[in-house]
């Protein structure tokens, strides 16, 4: 049986969102995907596999439930608190984009529907990129391992910000855990996607 994660912040001090998104979007919705998938799960082949197993060789409901519940939780690291971005991480994403921020932030408002906005890093290539999922799609599926994440999907900003999704994202990312976002590209150059599974596992076990 899997379980929320807790929170690795405090929902009343963080600088994203508030604390009553926090109520509903971690509370409600994150534990339904939770819940779904534990019953989704339960007395087939899928039971005895960890997130990590069960996002890479599903699809269907079972996919969606599996997958936003690692959206969400690798969300909720990526604005855990407010740090500071590696010089390492820095120099790649200058390398890699005129303008990161603008052009990460154009991307998620452009974003149409439900969705979320990833910097990933490719182990084949070495290189970033920002890609858009749909849904609860991840970059994972395509053998990219994601670095940081928002979530675009209206839930996610509504009760702070209505429909004004641009004024959500730039508070996003005036707030993200660059600490975490740089720890996360250190091990994919290391590890590549093994470094999901490590990340996957550390919050779940079945």
């Amino acid at each position: 049986m899997f379980e929320l994660r807790p929170l690795p912040f405090d929902p009343a001090k963080n600088g994203a969102i508030s604390e009553e998104t926090c109520k509903f979007h971690y509370g409600k919705h994150h534990q339904t995907y939770v819940n779904n998938l534990n019953n989704l799960t339960k007395d087939t082949k899928f039971e005895a596999l960890g997130l990590y197993e069960i996002m890479s060789s599903s699809d269907g409901a079972i996919f969606n439930n599996a997958a936003q519940i690692y959206n969400h939780d690798f969300y909720w690291d990526c604005i855990a608190c407010k740090s500071q971005i590696s010089d390492d991480l820095k120099t790649a994403l200058e390398a890699s984009f005129k303008d990161f921020k603008a052009e990460f932030l154009a991307s998620a408002a452009t974003l149409f529907g439900s969705g979320w906005t990833w910097l990933v890093y490719d182990p084949k290539l070495k290189t970033l990129s920002i890609k858009n999922t749909q849904n609860a799609q991840n970059p994972v599926s395509a053998g990219l391992v994601p670095l940081l994440v928002v979530d675009v999907w209206e839930h996610a900003y509504y009760i702070d910000e209505k429909n004004a999704r641009v004024a959500y994202l730039e508070k996003f990312y005036e707030n993200i855990n660059w600490k975490f976002v740089s720890e996360a590209y250190e091990w994919a150059k290391k590890e590549g996607l093994n470094s999901v599974k490590f990340y996957i596992d550390e919050l779940h076990s079945n």
